[in-house]
């Protein structure tokens, strides 16, 4: 049987990952101490590893794909074909970015300020290149974690990766600049996706996967609807996208069916009783297929 290999990232963004693959449709088990996550889908072959390593396991065909960061792709250089984006990160739905940043009294203001300081970051490549495409010239060393802690006791500036800032805040730290935006991407070995079965099978997972995160905050609404009140219904409805309508047994009524986003059918149902509508059913979606 064929198999395409995939790498998953663990750490941070492994709950996340898995959750999402769920929500897709697969059932996923991971034994404690285990590596290896089993899948319902005989033909998918799964591996736990850090996201950081996954480009160059991908590049080298040791995968035929992988879930990774783009800063990962980035930072790596990995020659590899991003097969699809995948906005999730392991606290929510956007983006992340890696910043630049200072301590709050710091004399720091713009980047050209650290000619001839010292830089701590994770991101070490990117950081250079970052650094002289503004000419400036700076130490940057390799973190190995703890980044907050080090900066200014031991460093006079660090690149770090931010979702909400709270961190940040939370050390007292300031932003100078973005460095990179990035998200979560699903990326191919060059070799593997030009196999059709392998490209096919991946591409089929991506659709899967972005399925699931589309329906993400989103729900379905059903109603019957009276003819004479249809209209009135429908103007309810106007940040929405235009509802499926069937015609019912009755033919005085009709069936109206729309997806909205979760946080505003609390506000929307109500509305739609007093313009008419009856039998309003509220229903959770595990897939959003544009």
């Amino acid at each position: 049987m064929r198999k395409l290999r995939i790498g998953l990232p663990k750490g941070s963004l492994q709950e996340a990952t898995i959750g999402l693959l769920e929500r897709a449709g697969y059932e996923v088990r991971l034994e404690s101490r285990s590596y290896c996550p089993k899948i319902d889908d005989p033909e998918l072959e799964a591996t736990l590893i850090r996201a950081q390593e996954i480009p160059r396991f991908v590049e080298q065909g040791i995968f035929d794909v992988g879930v990774t960061g783009w800063d990962w792709v980035v930072e790596t250089g990995a020659k590899v074909t991003e097969i699809c984006a995948l906005i999730y990160s392991k606290q929510g739905f956007s983006e992340a970015r890696w910043v630049l940043a200072v301590p709050e009294e710091s004399k720091v203001r713009r980047v050209e300020d650290l000619q001839g300081k010292r830089v701590t970051t994770e991101l070490v490549n990117v950081t250079k290149k970052f650094l002289a495409e503004r000419g400036v010239k700076a130490e940057v060393e390799f973190s190995w974690g703890a980044t907050e802690a080090k900066v200014p006791l031991l460093y006079d500036a660090m690149v770090e990766l931010t979702e909400t800032g709270a961190s940040l805040r939370a050390h007292r730290l300031r932003v100078v600049e973005e460095v990179l935006a990035t998200s979560t991407r699903l990326i191919g070995n060059r070799k593997a996706m030009r196999d059709a079965w392998k490209r096919r099978k991946a591409e089929n997972l991506a659709t899967l996967l972005q399925g699931a995160l589309q329906a993400q905050g989103m729900v379905g609404v059903k109603m019957n609807v009276a003819r004479a009140d249809l209209d009135k219904v429908i103007a309810v409805l106007p940040a929405l996208k235009k509802p499926t309508i069937s015609s019912l047994a009755d033919g005085d009524y009709v069936a109206v069916e729309v997806v909205a986003e979760e946080k505003v059918v609390r506000e929307l149902i109500p509305e739609l009783r007093r313009a008419g509508a009856s039998g309003i059913i509220e229903y959770s979606l595990r897939k959003v297929i544009p």
